[in-house]
């Protein structure tokens, strides 16, 4: 048995015979020894560690892989603000801040689209409504999608599973939140964004 670090539902990533790749903590403290990373679907590796998101983001930003993001020097993470909440990155550019906040995105559905939420969240909702608020206070905020897999095109939000999150997307992007996709190639070798994707909000 190993731990699987994703809350999601997982649909289109595990079906039952494909290949899965696992790491090895070595750590003989912890309850399950491995984590599930990847699993293969006969096309591509998925990436399903929602918390390796954050660190292809990081890397990718400073690498300057992200070509919105480039102007800024420093990168902060974790860093409270909203209502009890913490940015996954507060980015400062000669006094500009933006606020990052970073999505998993594993979800492809037959249409070929990647989409996002792959189960209802109310904590996203929660960060959206927290991003514009950093808008309306004079600083840039993005919501930036990661996707780790490779055989989709488009990026949608996912309203036949959570409609409540497509409509706060959508507003939040109306209210001056911009809404970035980015691909990575995910392999058992590493994990690195390689091409931005677009969005499509329109229903």
């Amino acid at each position: 048995t190993a731990h699987c670090p994703n809350s999601g539902s997982m649909k289109t990533c595990k079906e039952p015979g494909w290949p899965v790749m696992l790491s090895d903590s070595n750590n003989p403290k912890r309850k399950l020894r491995y984590t599930w990373e990847m699993v293969h679907n006969g096309t591509c590796w998925i990436g399903i560690n929602t918390h390796l998101a954050y660190h292809i983001a990081r890397e990718a930003i400073e690498r300057k892989l992200i070509e919105e993001l480039t102007m800024y020097s420093e990168i902060r993470s974790e860093v409270k603000y909203g209502q009890n909440s913490r940015i996954d990155l507060l980015l400062n550019g000669n006094g500009e801040l933006c606020y990052v906040e970073i999505k998993n995105v594993t979800l492809v559905e037959t249409d070929g689209h990647y989409y996002f939420p792959d189960a209802v969240t109310e904590r996203g909702r929660k960060h959206l409504g927290e991003l514009e608020e950093m808008v309306r206070q004079g600083h840039r905020a993005v919501m930036l999608f990661v996707i780790q897999r490779s055989d989709g095109d488009i990026f949608k939000p996912a309203d036949h599973i959570d409609p409540k999150y497509g409509e706060a997307l959508r507003q939040a992007v109306d209210n001056g939140v911009e809404a970035l996709a980015y691909r990575a190639e995910v392999t058992p070798e590493e994990i690195c964004i390689k091409a931005k994707i677009k969005i499509q909000l329109d229903e």
